[in-house]
């Protein structure tokens, strides 16, 4: 092997979920490709709901990932009900819609910060490795996923793939209760939540300045977005989900089976929890928003501080989930009846990594004629692999260790699900 020429590479990168491969070249000094590839064969979701009734979406959907299926359902109603002309977006069962998105957040927040993304900044190759040392930090990303699956089990029916959402609404409505059991709880998660900030905002972060247009959604009445709103950027983007196909492109790329996701007009974009702190930071409950000032969260332009943004949101999380459950009233029925009709019905939501997108097109006896689903990680891996590029021109002379391991930290910080499963991600590095 030449000097002008290093490999590097990491297999079973155990935090990460899928299975994936980064490819680097540098000419000298100089970084002249950076590819993630995306080799997990297509599952075709999309080809697989044709043909069945639109009641059927939110079951299929949520079978696409065990982390964030709550995300995958409320796309999949919101879609729907926008197709028939329904529309839930105030009363108890959008508070239901809302509590059961909060306890995903909780759960997969919890999970990314403690057990995917901590042992990064403490040295460790895994979070079972880390608790020999901090056992109690463990301990605490456990109890917090744990207050967030429990949300999940009461109001979806199971901690994993919910089986109590439908359109219009759920089969079965919690009774107050039932949801008072889930105050203990979430009082605790809150208060970790609050110490999980102070911790990540001592974390060690590498210096990285990354400037990308970032787009969320945007709540109409100013709530900090989770199930609903427009769809927004930091540089001028404003439209409705029913646009989204108007701005934003997917292309088939050859070096990955996932598709790219660009914006029309400039290209790459981020989206996920640092796009809705920048729009929506002053639509956060009063606790989460001082957690953020005392943390000296501002305008978060290092993507290596999302990790704080993250456990910010666990904050918000808790709080809107203790506020619905006290202000709950029981609804006169489970769902509404919504009567379907030819037509093609737009959703899209905040998943814990992002904007989540969803199109269908039914028929007028509900029959499933075309869909479309739009995973935020798709999204996101352009600013993916820009942020791979800063990173490796940044450390052109750290040693080959190092390096692999910030550009797996790097990759970390947007959370990616590749899959529903966690494989590894082999890193190469040609430097010619």
């Amino acid at each position: 092997m030449s000097e002008r020429t290093r490999v590097l590479r990491t297999d079973y990168l155990a935090r990460v979920e899928g299975e994936g491969a980064m490819y680097v070249k540098l000419d000298g000094r100089e970084v002249v490709d950076v590819r993630l590839r995306i080799y997990e064969p297509p599952r075709f979701f999309e080809a697989l709901l044709r043909g069945r009734a639109f009641t059927e979406a939110p079951d299929i959907t949520a079978r696409i990932c065990g982390i964030c299926p709550v995300a995958y359902q409320m796309s999949a109603v919101r879609a729907m009900e926008d197709a028939c002309g329904v529309r839930i977006d105030e009363g108890p069962l959008r508070d239901l819609r809302r509590l059961i998105y909060c306890g995903e957040w909780i759960e997969s927040h919890s999970l990314h910060v403690y057990m995917l993304h901590a042992p990064d900044f403490l040295g460790f190759a895994s979070a079972v490795e880390m608790a020999r040392e901090h056992r109690e930090i463990v301990e605490q990303g456990l109890q917090m996923k744990k207050a967030g699956n429990a949300v999940i089990a009461l109001v979806g029916g199971r901690e994993v793939h919910p089986i109590n959402v439908r359109v219009g609404g759920f089969y079965r409505v919690p009774t107050r209760g039932e949801l008072r059991s889930l105050v203990d709880p979430l009082h605790a998660a809150r208060e970790t939540a609050l110490e999980t900030v102070r911790w990540a905002a001592t974390l060690p972060f590498p210096d990285v300045d990354r400037t990308q247009e970032l787009v969320a959604l945007s709540d109409p009445d100013g709530e900090y977005p989770v199930d609903r709103g427009t769809i927004r950027s930091d540089a001028g983007l404003d439209i409705t989900p029913a646009d989204f196909d108007a701005h934003i492109v997917e292309e088939q790329v050859e070096h990955s089976n996932a598709l790219h996701a660009r914006l029309r007009e400039r290209g790459t974009y981020l989206t996920g929890p640092l796009a809705r702190f920048a729009l929506s930071s002053g639509a956060l409950a009063p606790t989460a928003r001082e957690a953020a000032l005392e943390a000296g969260l501002d305008a978060v332009s290092n993507p290596f501080r999302s990790i704080l943004v993250r456990a910010v949101e666990l904050v918000q999380a808790c709080e809107e989930a203790l506020s619905i459950i006290d202000s709950y009233e029981e609804p006169d029925a489970p769902f509404v009846e919504v009567t379907p009709r030819n037509a093609v019905g737009y959703g899209a939501t905040e998943a814990p990594r992002g904007l989540l997108y969803h199109r269908y097109e039914i028929a007028e006896d509900g029959a499933i004629l075309d869909a479309r689903i739009v995973p935020p990680t798709s999204q996101n891996q352009l600013a993916i692999e820009e942020d791979l590029r800063a990173v490796v021109e940044d450390g052109v002379d750290l040693p080959d260790e190092k390096l692999s391991l910030r550009c797996e930290q790097a990759i970390r910080n947007h959370d990616p699900c590749i899959s529903c499963a966690t494989h590894f991600l082999k890193l190469t590095v040609d430097r010619g």
